[in-house]
């Protein structure tokens, strides 16, 4: 780390990740928005399937050249340039609607905005996280990841219950203004800091080369090649239990806004008790043992949610599969900020985010039309037991590492 030892480095970092959590919600806001929006018009898994690919396959195709720019330019630049990209989207769909007739006219338009924003965070995110590491004592690492983890849970927390409450009184106009404003306070907060400094690239270099070079550094390593595949196998298996459960609530409990926006609650409650308690406890002293229980009871929760009929049981099954998957998804992190080299960071977070972006949609389009035609129950019973058993084997690997 280069500017830790300064005097306030906690504040900073602080202010930082609250920067990054007020647009956040307004992102979190109206993504949740769209593809509730899609589920309630349309219950069709097609259409939930199509926003979802359309939010992050932009993002797999520029995280990593984003990840490049965030080792070669300023990183602050980059994150308020992303941030405006994503306002001027939603700024243009805001004025568009009322001149929008056509029901599918208008699902088509909100999947341009969506694939706009998804360009855009696909340049912030890696910036964002090789900022981090930056700022933060690498003892310190795996407390501030779970604070982070638990800040931004809160948001998504908050966000569920306020899209549920603007959805009800108002439009998805409404929501795209909120994350407009959301856009401004985040930028102004960040305008305001200094961010840790960086090695100044004077020389002119190839672009290609630059990413190939990532590319060999990050899977030349075997304990970084082996955190971002088990990343992207997390993202993949998370599909069913998690980003269809709007579809599966619909389907099993009831089609209200009221019981989706609950569902969505109290996973996000579940995250922020995880985040409070990564940052309060710091997982085990391995950080691969802390990792493997989180993949375990990912895994095991995701099928019990399967397998509940009761909606109380399948809300109290959501909070623990909550608490499971920030406790992994922090213990991932820590690990992959500290393998990494300080001049890789970004390539190295880039690449994670590829995997995040890319699986991600490969399982919406998989589980998505699948859930057309399999029961949801099933795949949420059959992926979950798939993960522990890939948790345990991964746990046996570092154990004989």
């Amino acid at each position: 780390m280069d500017n830790a030892a300064c005097a306030g480095w906690q504040r900073r970092v602080i202010l930082f990740l609250t920067s990054q959590c007020i647009t956040l919600f307004g992102s979190t806001l109206v993504q949740m928005a769209l593809v509730w929006y899609a589920a309630m018009e349309t219950a069709s898994g097609g259409w939930v399937a199509a926003f979802s690919v359309c939010a992050y396959l932009p993002q797999f195709l520029i995280s990593f050249p984003g990840g490049v720019w965030a080792d070669r330019f300023p990183r602050k630049i980059l994150i308020m340039g992303a941030d405006v990209l994503i306002a001027l989207a939603t700024l243009a769909m805001m004025l568009a609607i009322p001149h929008i007739s056509s029901g599918t006219s208008l699902l088509l338009g909100l999947l341009g905005m969506s694939a706009i924003r998804s360009l855009g965070a696909g340049i912030q995110t890696p910036a964002v996280n090789a900022v981090i590491p930056r700022m933060v004592p690498e003892k310190q690492l795996m407390r501030y990841n779970g604070i982070n983890a638990a800040m931004q849970s809160v948001v998504n927390f908050a966000a569920p219950a306020a899209a549920g409450a603007v959805f009800a009184v108002s439009s998805l106009r409404a929501m795209l203004l909120i994350d407009l404003i959301t856009a401004v306070m985040g930028n102004l907060l960040l305008a305001c800091l200094t961010l840790p400094g960086q090695r100044t690239v004077t020389e002119k270099k190839d672009f290609r080369c630059e990413m190939k070079k990532g590319i060999k550094y990050t899977f030349s390593d075997r304990s970084l090649r082996g955190l971002l595949l088990i990343y992207g196998i997390l993202t993949f298996f998370c599909v069913p239990a998690g980003y269809l459960s709007g579809l599966f609530v619909r389907r099993e409990f009831g089609g209200t806004y009221w019981y989706l926006t609950a569902a969505e609650v109290v996973g996000f409650a579940g995250m922020t008790a995880g985040g409070i308690a990564m940052g309060i406890w710091g997982g085990f002293k391995r950080r691969e043992t802390t990792l493997t229980a989180g993949l375990f009871a990912f895994g095991l929760f995701g099928a019990g949610m399967g397998l509940s009929g009761n909606f109380a049981l399948y809300l109290g099954l959501m909070f623990c599969y909550g608490m499971a998957l920030t406790m992994a998804q922090t213990a991932l992190t820590t690990m992959v900020q500290e393998k990494s080299d300080s001049s890789m960071e970004g390539r190295v977070f880039g690449l994670l985010g590829t995997m995040y972006a890319g699986f991600l949609p490969l399982g919406m389009a998989v589980f998505g039309p699948l859930a057309d035609v399999i029961s949801l129950r099933c795949m949420m019973v059959g992926t979950g037991l798939a993960f522990t058993a890939i948790a345990a084997a991964a746990g046996l690997a570092w154990g004989e590492a």
